[in-house]
């Protein structure tokens, strides 16, 4: 499988020359990202690649809140990490089985995750971004949870945490009116 290296610098490498235009091309590539690699590098990455944000109807959303956001500091101490991951669960049984294959995108502190939805993005930017494990979950047996190695494409790495900001708080003005 072809390999897209994402740097810190928000900057796409490609058997390690940067990527100057096309990113599209890579979409289908495994992502893997340089140590130190942090959610700021993704928007950075979109500033550097404006046509990456075409895929995602809430980039121009988390764009202008990004360019709100402190250069620095951006962090929260309830995590250590931010990470990426995939689970496969099979549900339905008995009756009709079913599979079902998504992403998470979650807070990490001493293995355990938490939903970022309650955390603006000005404390999450500067926390290191990391890409985790599938987790195999049997007909909703989480005692049993298997864990695999996997692969992420750049798509999923973008989508996937695209979709997850969308339901962090204050990611879309939803005015109310009596």
């Amino acid at each position: 499988m072809d390999v897209i290296t994402l740097a810190t610098n928000g900057s796409m490498l490609h058997e390690g020359r940067i990527v100057e235009s096309e990113p599209l091309a890579f979409l289908p590539f495994k992502a893997e990202l340089q140590d130190g690699y942090r959610l700021r590098s993704y928007f950075i990455m979109l500033h550097k690649y404006p046509l990456l944000t075409k895929l995602s109807p809430f980039f121009p959303v988390y764009m202008k809140q990004y360019s709100e956001c402190p250069a620095a500091g951006c962090i929260t101490t309830d995590f250590h990490h931010l990470e990426l991951s995939k689970t496969i669960e099979m549900i339905g049984f008995p009756g009709k089985p079913q599979l079902e294959i998504y992403t998470s995108f979650n807070g990490i502190f001493n293995d355990q995750a938490s939903e970022l939805k309650p955390y603006p993005l000005k404390n999450l930017l500067d926390m290191t971004l990391k890409l985790g494990k599938l987790k195999h979950i049997v007909f909703g047996d989480k005692v049993d949870v298997f864990e695999f190695e996997t692969v992420f494409t750049l798509f999923e790495f973008l989508d996937g945490i695209a979709w997850v900001l969308s339901f962090q708080a204050g990611s879309i003005e939803c005015p109310l009116r009596r």
